[in-house]
Order: C-alpha cells, then sequence, then structure tokens
C-alpha cells in the first residue's frame, strides 16, 4: 500500500515543481484553457440533451405509471451524463496533451534538466511525434471506451451498479490518466505504447496513486486546467524513476530489472 501514497507524492513533487518555477507554470496553462473551452460547451450541451436522449432511447417506457417512468429515465439520464463525465475526464488529458504537444515536451524536458542527467529527446519532426501521439491517443481511447462499456451495463446492478461500479470507473480513469502524462516523458525516452503499458502494469498501486486523485480533482470546473503543468511535471519525474530507479531509494527499485527496453520508434 506504500506504492499508493509514493505516487500521490509525485503529484505534489510536480505541482510543487510548477509552483517553484512560475514562467513553466503559466506556459502549461495554454493548451489547457483552449480544451477547457471546447469540453466546458460539450458538458453543457450533454447536460441540455440528456433527458432527451433517454426519452428517444426508451420508447418503451412511454406508457409507464408513475413512478416507474420517471425512476427509470432519471437513472439513465444520471449514466449518461456520468459515462460523459468518465469520457471527459480521459479524454480531456489525451486531447490537451495533443493540442499542447510542443508546449508539454518543453516543460518535460526542462524537468529533466533541471533533476540533472540525461534529457532525453525523441529526435523526430513534430509532425511525427504528433502522429504518434494521436495514434496512441486512440488505441488508449479505444480501451476506456470497452472498460466505460462494461461498466456502464454494470452500473444497471443494484447496489453494486451505485457503489462499487463508480470505484472501479474512477480507478480505471486514474489508470489510463497516468499512462497519458507519463508518455510525454517516456515517448522521448523512445518507449512504444506496448512497452509502456508493460511498465506501469509492474508498479499498478503506483499508478493508481498518481492518477485517480487526479482524476478526481478534474472533475471539479477549471481545476484540471491549473493541475495540468504541475501533472505533466510529476508525471516527468515518475517515468524517470520508473525507468532508471535510485538503487537507494527508488520506487521502480522492486521491479527494476523488469523494466522493458526502449524500442525504435515506428510510425
Amino acid at each position: 500500500m506504500s506504492d499508493l501514497g509514493a505516487g500521490f507524492g509525485y503529484l505534489m513533487k510536480g505541482q510543487r515543481w510548477v509552483a517553484r518555477h512560475g514562467r513553466w507554470f503559466g506556459f502549461g496553462l495554454l493548451p489547457g484553457l483552449v480544451t477547457l473551452v471546447v469540453y466546458a460547451g460539450a458538458l453543457i450541451g450533454l447536460g441540455y440533451g440528456a433527458d432527451d436522449l433517454v426519452g428517444w432511447a426508451t420508447p418503451f417506457a412511454d406508457d409507464w405509471s408513475s413512478p416507474w417512468q420517471g425512476l427509470l429515465r432519471t437513472g439513465l439520464t444520471a449514466l449518461v451524463f456520468v459515462f460523459g463525465l468518465f469520457l471527459a475526464v480521459i479524454t480531456f488529458t489525451a486531447v490537451t496533451l495533443l493540442v499542447g504537444q510542443p508546449f508539454y515536451e518543453s516543460l518535460s524536458e526542462e524537468v529533466d534538466r533541471s533533476e540533472g542527467g540525461e534529457v532525453p529527446e525523441s529526435g523526430l519532426p513534430l509532425w511525427q511525434e504528433l502522429w504518434i501521439s494521436a495514434r496512441d491517443s486512440v488505441r488508449i481511447l479505444l480501451r476506456v471506451a470497452l472498460y466505460g462499456i462494461i461498466l456502464f451495463a454494470c452500473g444497471f446492478i443494484p447496489v453494486v451498479g451505485q457503489t462499487v461500479v463508480p470505484a472501479i470507473g474512477f480507478c480505471v480513469s486514474g489508470y489510463f490518466l497516468a499512462e497519458e502524462l507519463t508518455a510525454v516523458a517516456l515517448q522521448r525516452r523512445g518507449m512504444v505504447l506496448k512497452d509502456r503499458l508493460v511498465l506501469l502494469r509492474g508498479r499498478r498501486l503506483l499508478v493508481l496513486g498518481f492518477g485517480v486523485p487526479l482524476a478526481l480533482s478534474f472533475l471539479i470546473p477549471f481545476v484540471a486546467v491549473f493541475l495540468m503543468p504541475g501533472a505533466v511535471a510529476g508525471a516527468t519525474l515518475l517515468a524517470r524513476d520508473l525507468v532508471d530507479p535510485d538503487p537507494d531509494n527508488g520506487p521502480g527499485t522492486a521491479d527494476s530489472g523488469d523494466a522493458p527496453a526502449p524500442r525504435a520508434w515506428s510510425a
């Protein structure tokens, strides 16, 4: 369980890093602000239209008596909106990272530089980095969508659907959120998506400790924008120690022998 606390510690270290480097904090805010405006409009539209969508999708309930029709459609409307929030938490990071690729690459490099040692560079042109990031994000989002469909269906199970399922949903959100953020630093180290997932699976609790609190905080309006620069910084610190752990006091020490070797890039 200590890995959960260590993961949260990386999130806090990242926020402290950008607090000490105010210029980079402001630099990292710009992509999030652009994405926030788009997502806010989409969620507001979903909030207004979810009940109409549910009504259209459940014509069989038109003749149901009260209170059964109201209970069914109110419950489904809530599930649709929760599912929308679930996707928003995951896709917000992916879209923001894609929009802000040059911004966050520079921020991550600066974190590496400030910590000393090697400062890896991908050596790829910007268009190829954007293509690889977009391709990997789609692959991650397909995985998330599959989990989301399963969890949405499980949401109809009495009691479990209102307690266990949301908790699992936040764990899924946090895990893949951490993957998206650490990808900025790990891609510069030449690690493809398959290798990144193997690396993160080796320290699931550490990854969840970093990602789940971030996923929960992203539900609060505007918080995601202000936490993104520090989240990228913290994910870079996490990636550094996962790939090249401190032999005396590093979270990846126990699994360092299992860390996959970076592979050559392929578009």
